[in-house]
């Protein structure tokens, strides 16, 4: 009886097992067949962040619509550098682009089969780029003409925004002819945004200049376009070093932090090619020319902790650009810590706390100051930028040990810099040499005191 009972618990078990192996199995095919939004991206420091593109049709033509695009910056401190942004889409049917004001198609493709009118483009998948500062007034639209440059929303949200008009043909001229772009594309001027679709969404309302009349757009859809750094590129672009005031310990970026190159792509400081005219020229393909260094980085960080005070200590910040071929304007460092939440004065940068979670203000951005710092040369003398800031003291968490001082997020320019392994942070001397300088001192006085009675 005892061996029969046992044997039934035992074939009882196996099938437990076999039916929750079974249901394991099932719950991969279902994980393995969800479809994952494309646009999907998640930054810790900038959950919500996006770039957000609004098409509105504001007007019906013979053969198609005339619609306004505007494209919003909606990330706290990542922005569009110089050469800028570049939108691109593929047609659902065959529509051309007749004309554009604020924008430029960057090819117009072949249009042979028009023998009067000749549009502005013909592609079936344009990209279309920003006009520069010095376009044509009659060529010129609401917010555009920067040169593709755009400023994050955290530091400037009237810089955020970017908009161009397009006239589109062969599309329809109805609400229920015209046919959505898709595949949209953003190279911000780099890879790493991914589109989602287009999406219809309740129509635009837009008010007169008197504020007197509101008038509404005839169609509105909308694109949203998430970043993603595993996209933009494989190794870090920055890295960050630190220091201490009671450390003659200087902790280095790590080696090869932003990956390891060959130096038949770097060029030392002293070298002579520098003096080669058109070194500093950038590179259509934006190829950097860096520094040699050990840690091969276009930027480094470095974070000092300067002074200590009884219910304050000091910070100084560096960033310096080892990229001979770069320049960065409205360059922005953010920076995570816990004493953010009390900054009491920044020197020589702008500050901004970023609060990506409203109950915790460990989050700041530092950017330069217009027309003093807000633009880093590129390597050499005049390629870095310094402040300094000074923090009021929790005394119910603030200490030297461990590391606390030290920052534990860096980001520059959107992209997140390598820490050095917290093993290697500046540490505390420890007691037995504070108790050993203090009888050294003890001893040294005496010593005086017995000089000068004698």
């Amino acid at each position: 009886m005892f061996h029969k009972n046992n044997a039934k618990s035992i074939q009882r078990i196996m099938q437990q097992i076999h039916s929750f192996s079974e249901l394991k199995f099932i719950f991969l095919v279902v994980l393995c067949s969800m479809t994952i939004s494309p646009a999907a991206a998640y930054d810790p420091l900038d959950p919500n962040g996006n770039v957000s593109i609004r098409w509105d049709v504001m007007s019906w033509t013979t053969d198609g619509y005339v619609a306004s695009v505007t494209i919003n910056n909606l990330q706290l401190f990542r922005h569009f550098m110089s050469p800028g942004w570049t939108l691109g889409w593929t047609w659902a049917k065959k529509e051309i682009i007749w004309s554009m004001l604020g924008a430029q198609a960057t090819e117009q493709g072949d249009c042979s089969k028009f023998k009067i009118a000749i549009p502005h483009s013909c592609k079936r998948n344009p990209s279309v780029v920003d006009l520069l500062p010095d376009a044509p007034f009659n060529q010129q639209f609401t917010n555009c003409c920067k040169g593709g440059v755009l400023a994050s929303w955290g530091q400037d949200p009237t810089a955020a925004v970017a908009a161009f008009q397009i006239s589109v043909g062969l599309s329809g001229r109805s609400n229920k002819t015209v046919k959505l772009p898709k595949n949209f594309t953003l190279l911000g001027p780099g890879p790493g945004y991914t589109c989602g679709p287009a999406k219809f969404v309740p129509s635009s309302h837009f008010l007169s200049a008197d504020g007197r009349r509101k008038a509404q757009a005839l169609m509105t859809w909308n694109v949203t376009c998430t970043y993603s750094k595993f996209l933009a590129s494989k190794n870090p672009s920055c890295c960050v070093s630190f220091s201490s005031f009671y450390s003659t310990k200087i902790v280095p970026c790590p080696a090869c932090a932003c990956g390891c190159q060959s130096n038949n792509t770097c060029i030392m400081s002293n070298s002579t090619l520098l003096q080669k005219p058109g070194i500093n020229t950038p590179r259509k393909d934006n190829t950097p020319l860096l520094q040699c260094t050990k840690h091969m980085c276009p930027v480094r960080v470095h974070w000092h902790l300067k002074l200590n005070y009884e219910s304050y200590w000091r910070v100084k910040i560096a960033i310096t650009n080892f990229n001979f071929r770069r320049n960065y304007s409205q360059w922005t460092l953010v920076v995570q810590h816990p004493n953010l939440n009390n900054v009491t004065q920044v020197f020589s940068f702008n500050y901004k706390s970023l609060l990506p979670y409203q109950a915790i203000n460990d989050t700041g951005m530092f950017y330069g100051m217009k027309f003093f710092n807000d633009y880093l040369m590129e390597a050499g003398p005049y390629g870095n930028v310094q402040s300094e800031m000074l923090l009021q003291k929790d005394k119910s968490e603030f200490t030297l040990k461990q590391g606390w001082g030290f920052p534990r997020r860096v980001y520059f320019n959107g992209e997140e810099c390598m820490l050095p392994p917290p093993d290697q942070y500046p540490f505390l001397p420890n007691s037995a040499c504070l108790y050993s300088f203090g009888i050294l001192k003890v001893a040294a006085s005496a010593l005086l005191i017995l000089r000068w009675i004698w």
